[in-house]
């Protein structure tokens, strides 16, 4: 799980044998970005924690 995500945040070199199509490619785009945004809503949760707004 955690390689996956390293690939998708370009941290990791991709896998030369996995199968490469549009689809796969739509997928893993929108797997990134759901992945950023939870990301930002984490720093935007801890944030606000931190600073009682």
């Amino acid at each position: 799980m955690w390689n996956q995500i390293l690939r998708y945040l370009y941290l990791k070199k991709k896998d030369p044998n996995a199968p490469v199509n549009t689809n796969i490619k739509l997928m893993h785009g929108m797997n990134r970005i759901s992945i950023l945004m939870f990301l930002f809503a984490l720093l935007v949760i801890t944030y606000r924690l931190i600073f009682k707004n």
